[in-house]
Parts: C-alpha cells; structure tokens; sequence
C-alpha cells in the first residue's frame, strides 16, 4: 500500500449517513443515482430543440424526438443502400458486440434478432433508448471519445453516422481496435457530407452549395470532420487492422435518378435530410458562426426549395 503524502487530508465521512438502526446505505446510493441520471437527462433547450445534457456542446445535434425520428428514418435507408443488410462484415455468430454512438439503439436492437444469444452493448451520449430492450442488449451512457475502460473485448465493433461527430478520428480507430479481438471485425458505415453533382447542376449560386459550404467549415471550426468516410480506410490500416475493405455507395438527395433502386434511396434520403435540416443548422450557424435565427430559417427554407428541384442533382457519399 502506498504511503499517504504527508499534505494530504483523510477523506471526512458523513455522520448523517449513520444509523444505530442500519448499517446500510442503500437508500442514499439510490438517492445519488436518482441524481446523477436527473443530470444526465436534464436537456439544454436552444431554439426550441432539446440536446444531450451530458457533456453538453460537444454535439452539434439535436436528441429530442424528431430528431430520434430522423435517425430511425436514416437506419431503414443505410439498409436500403446496402441491400437490406445491417452489416457487411463477414461475421459469424459473435459472442459480444459494441455499437458505439448507438443512438436511438436500432441497429443493436434488430442485430439482437440475428443474434439473439450474443452480448450487444450500446453506447451513446443520451439515455434516448427504449427501456423494454431484448434481453441480450444493453445501453450505456459514455462519451466514446473518452479513454474506453471495457472489461471485455469485442468480435464485432460497429460505429455509424458519426460524421461531424469526433474531434479525434485517429484516437477512436485505435481504440476500435483495441478493443476487437483478434480475427474479429470492426465496421465503419460514415458519410462524406460534402455534396456535390456528378453533372455540375449543383452550382456555387444553389443555396445547397452555400449551406453545405457554411456548414462543413462549422464543423471544422467546431473541431469536428464532416467528411470522415473516405479517410477511415486509411486510418484503419493505420491502426493496424488488416483485409480492411472500403466501399462507396452514392445517396442521392431526391427521387431525380432513373435506376429505380437509386431513385428509391434517393427520396430516402430527401426525407432524411429535410427532417434533419433544422437541426443540423441551427446550433452550428447560430452558436459557431454567430447567425440571427431569422437568417437561418430563411436559408433552411431556399435549401430545402433546392433539395426539391428535379433539375439540381445533388448527391452524398456513404
């Protein structure tokens, strides 16, 4: 046992915690408990949507019910994109798997049905789950940016849609494979959030091109990489996985494309966006770039005019 420096106090306990009558202090550890979880759910208020409480500023994203909305909304269409496929990954039949920014816990919730004797932990900054979860799934509170303290490696660890979301993509990979087993598998499903046209109708004059310029460079500002997807490949090998696979799949913003599964994903992904808009904006141009809120609804309602146009044919990456 080390030596207690000479300066340092002995920690005073709290004599209204004893009590002839019982030696337990059961009831105030429920009482703390209750505290700390009114904390964590005690949500910020900006501009009429509510955000994260826990390390507050640290996400730019709303997580009142609208916005859980639009990421359940995204799960379908990341599904769709892929071919009705959850994961890519060729996977057997995992003991334990992590999903990180876990969200609304969809993903974890409906591998369980795949899965129903694996171990699925779910991490996210909002305690935004259902409580009534399979038994095999569980939700914690964590900030996956802070060092990972897990008591257990992991077969499969799956991190989604946390673009404009890290400030330390190096980190977080190096911790994803820290904590993967050796022969399992870790997946990445990201954005490129920088939009763009493969025919040049999205022009620097479209309000989209101007409200995707002010907002990636927020993000930047902010610390935070709106354009994560194409970098992951190299940071995993950085990292030190090995057979790290990378695919690009196109998501275009409306129903605009002839190919019936792109036109699909297409209006998908329009539905996704213009239910995200408001919240993707807002706290970036009002908070990092000093805005009036009037300017921004304003801008919100010519991108979505633009996102509506059959002749701008604006796209993202996944």
């Amino acid at each position: 046992m080390a030596d207690v420096p000479a300066t340092a106090q002995n920690i005073e306990a709290d004599p209204d915690l004893y009590d002839a009558s019982d030696s337990s202090i059961g009831d105030d550890v429920s009482t703390y408990t209750a505290s700390i979880t009114s904390s964590i759910e005690r949500y910020p208020i900006e501009n009429g949507r509510r955000y994260h409480a826990f390390k507050d500023g640290s996400y730019i994203m709303p997580n009142d019910e609208s916005e859980q909305d639009r990421l359940d909304l995204s799960h379908q269409m990341f599904k769709l994109t892929m071919g009705n496929k959850l994961y890519l990954a060729p996977i057997d039949i995992p003991a334990r798997i992590l999903d990180i920014g876990t969200g609304t816990g969809i993903w974890a919730i409906e591998m369980s049905d795949e899965f129903p004797d694996t171990e699925i932990l779910g991490t996210d900054l909002s305690p935004t789950q259902p409580t009534w979860v399979p038994v095999n799934v569980k939700f914690e509170v964590d900030d996956l940016e802070d060092d990972w303290t897990f008591q257990h490696q992991f077969d499969f660890v799956h991190c989604r849609y946390l673009a404009a979301a890290i400030s330390d993509w190096e980190k977080l990979v190096r911790q994803c494979f820290e904590a993967t087993k050796p022969g399992g598998y870790t997946e990445f499903q990201d954005y490129n959030l920088r939009i763009y046209s493969e025919d040049e109708s999205v022009t620097s004059e479209h309000a989209v091109r101007k409200w995707n310029d002010l907002g990636c460079g927020a993000c930047r500002s902010f610390g935070k990489d709106p354009e994560p997807g194409p970098k992951i490949q190299g940071w995993m090998k950085d990292a030190g996985f090995v057979d790290v696979y990378h695919e690009r799949f196109r998501l275009p913003i409306g129903p605009w494309p002839k190919d019936k599964h792109l036109k699909t994903v297409g209006a998908w992904n329009l539905v996704t966006l213009e239910d995200g808009l408001e919240g993707m904006t807002l706290r970036l141009l009002t908070q990092v770039l000093g805005w009036r809120l009037e300017e921004v609804h304003v801008l919100i309602a010519k991108v979505r005019k633009d996102f509506r146009d059959p002749k701008i044919h604006a796209q993202l990456d996944l």
